[in-house]
């Protein structure tokens, strides 16, 4: 499982590098991975410093990459 949310925080990161900010409604549309291994990979992502997540609205964060 650790090899999966790995791949899936690489895809994140790479499709923030490429795309600026997201939110994670945008993330399950354009990453066609299961939610759940998105919100692992994202927690991962955050835990290293690589992203930052801030409220959107009552159903949705933003996500943006580090500088």
């Amino acid at each position: 499982m650790k090899n999966v949310i790995g791949e899936a925080a690489g895809d994140i990161w790479r499709y923030l590098s490429n795309n600026g900010d997201s939110t994670f409604t945008a993330l399950k549309k354009n990453i066609k991975r299961n939610p759940n291994e998105l919100c692992l990979a994202l927690g991962w992502l955050s835990r290293e410093g690589k992203i930052e997540i801030e409220p959107k609205s009552k159903n949705d964060i933003n996500i943006h990459l580090n500088e």
